[in-house]
C-alpha cells in the first residue's frame, strides 16, 4: 500500500475562510457538521470535489492543510468510488493551514493548488 499524502486541501467559501482567519479554528461547512468531520481531498481528488460539489459558486478558497499536524484526528476513509479521503475527526485549525487563497483555474480549467512560501 502506498503511503497516504502529507497535505490535503479543504474549499471553503468566504464566509468560512473569514471565520478560520478570525477565530483560528474552522468546526466546519454545513455538510461536515451533519457527517460528524471536515470532508478534505487529497491533490488528485481535490479538481473533482470543486466540481461536484461547488460548480456555479463564486468567492471559493482553497486550504491546503498539514495532515502530519493533525495527527490521529485524520482517518482515511472510501468515498467517491471506494478512494479514500482524509476526514478530520475535530476541528481546522488556522495553525495546521500551510498555505491558501482564492479558488483559481488555469486557461486548461485545471484548479491551481495553494503553494506554501
Amino acid at each position: 500500500m502506498s503511503e497516504q499524502p502529507q497535505v490535503a486541501y479543504k474549499i471553503l467559501t468566504g464566509a468560512q475562510l473569514a471565520t478560520l482567519e478570525r477565530e483560528g479554528t474552522f468546526a466546519g461547512a454545513p455538510v461536515d457538521l451533519a457527517d460528524g468531520y471536515i470532508h478534505m481531498s487529497t491533490s488528485d481528488q481535490v479538481q473533482e470535489t470543486l466540481d461536484k460539489h461547488f460548480a456555479g459558486q463564486d468567492d471559493l478558497h482553497i486550504a491546503a492543510i498539514d495532515l502530519a499536524a493533525l495527527g490521529n484526528a485524520v482517518r482515511w476513509e472510501p468515498s467517491r468510488g471506494g478512494a479514500l479521503f482524509p476526514h478530520l475527526y475535530g476541528a481546522l485549525t488556522l495553525s495546521t493551514v500551510i498555505a491558501y487563497g482564492a479558488v483559481e483555474i488555469d486557461d486548461d480549467g485545471v484548479l491551481v493548488l495553494p503553494v506554501a512560501g
